[in-house]
């Protein structure tokens, strides 16, 4: 078991470990062996993946309808941008300390049901706010419910479908977020415009009851192989890897908003019209799923050269749009690649920190819930900084600064983080 590091784990035993760490041929590890899931619950993965978009929808849609909701409740817009800083803020400060009280304490399908029953009552109490008040103390809980439902989702996953199909489960399951990016929002915008934005949140809030329904018919129960024990942070970090993907990943989704946040500027300093815009981010939503689609066909054999190669796409995608981006060929064919490879980075990476993670794989994922919200956040005060020193067309080439970052720490992380899967070769 102890291969030199440059040889791939084999296919055999790679088929055969838990999800996400080889164990060694104990007791223990034949039972978890006897346990693991045979056939894949298609119709649960998909429940998931239509929570994820309800979630993603439910975080951006205040976006779209600020106008709206400035006037309904009588603030200034600067204002009502609030909705969406404390729903980031809050999962930064309770992912982590949540995910760890209530493992091992709530049943994860328990769990996951009662966050999408969360964010539809988070959602019900925004449409019925009164004041700008109301309003951030019901987004307060639907941001505790979006970090719950990501630091849970992943590792509920990986333990409902066989070992070797965990990266297209993911793939399937995070298609709801691309879903989301590309037509979540605009659609949930075109419903407040013709009808209003409370009632825009109370449809979301209905289809979050129908999916907690859903999920309690079909969701499987996940059996615990470890122990009970509350998820280990100290004990993850020490792991090879954790801290590696904890890193690169957020740095991808800096790279994404420095750039996705400040799109218009730089379509517009490019010389391309107004339109432009909303077309070039349903462009990279759209292509995200082809992104998606690729990755859930190689995440499980073909990791590590998949990921580089996706990073290394995206890099070079950014880097060249300063130069290429001023026709509309030039402009969208970059931005299908961008799109494409971002979609693709999220499933590789994610299918990484849960194997990276091991026994301690829930901490491992709470961990990267966190870095990533502060990866976003910082993204879009990284983008402002490029738009205000360097200009608005080089807002790309800054970009692909922290995404060549993140592709060195992916190349160096061989044994930990990124490690060759069952059909790659040594070189």
């Amino acid at each position: 078991m102890n291969s030199p590091p440059a040889r791939p784990i084999p296919e055999e035993q790679y088929l055969k470990q838990d999800p996400v760490v080889v164990q060694p041929q104990s007791p223990e590890a034949t039972a978890v062996e006897r346990q693991q899931p045979k056939k894949i619950p298609w119709g649960g993965l998909l429940v998931l993946a239509a929570a994820g978009f309800t979630a993603v929808t439910t975080e951006l849609l205040p976006s779209g309808l600020l106008p709206q909701i400035s006037r309904d409740l009588g603030v200034d817009e600067s204002a009502v941008g609030s909705l969406t800083a404390v729903y980031a803020a809050i999962i930064v400060f309770t992912a982590l300390p949540l995910s760890r009280f209530l493992a091992g304490r709530v049943p994860r399908k328990t769990l996951l049901i009662a966050t999408v029953l969360a964010f539809a009552l988070s959602n019900v109490l925004l449409a019925l706010s009164p004041t700008l008040g109301w309003a951030i103390g019901a987004r307060l809980l639907g941001g505790i419910a979006h970090g719950m439902l990501w630091s849970s989702m992943a590792p509920y996953v990986a333990r409902i479908v066989p070992a070797h199909s965990v990266g297209k489960a993911m793939a399937v399951v995070f298609s709801g977020n691309s879903i989301a990016l590309a037509v979540g929002a605009p659609i949930g915008t075109l419903m407040g415009s013709l009808m209003t934005w409370r009632a825009s949140f109370l449809v979301l809030a209905g289809v979050g009851v129908l999916l907690a329904v859903l999920a309690f018919w079909l969701l499987p129960g996940a059996h615990d192989h470890a122990s009970q024990k509350a998820p280990s942070l100290r004990a993850a970090m020490k792991l090879p890897g954790v801290v590696a993907i904890a890193i690169a990943w957020p740095l991808l989704l800096l790279a994404h908003f420095t750039l996705f946040t400040y799109v218009a500027p730089f379509l517009l300093a490019s010389g391309l019209p107004e339109s432009a815009t909303s077309l070039s981010l349903s462009v990279v939503g759209v292509a995200s799923l082809v992104g998606i689609w690729i990755a859930g066909m190689t995440a499980d054999s073909h990791p590590r050269r998949s990921v580089i190669a996706a990073v290394g796409l995206l890099t070079l995608a950014f880097a060249l749009l300063p130069a290429l981006g001023g026709t509309w060929v030039g402009a969208f064919g970059l931005m299908t690649l961008w799109g494409i490879a971002f979609g693709a980075v999220g499933i590789y990476n994610q299918a990484a920190i849960l194997r990276a993670g091991g026994e301690h794989k829930d901490a491992a994922n709470g961990l990267t819930v966190v870095t990533i919200q502060l990866g976003i956040a910082v993204g879009a005060v990284y983008g402002a900084f490029a738009l205000t020193s360097v200009g608005a067309q080089l807002v790309p080439f800054a970009a692909a600064i922290p995404t060549a970052i993140a592709l060195v720490i992916i190349i160096a992380s061989r044994r930990g983080g990124y490690p060759a899967g069952p059909r790659e070769k040594r070189r």
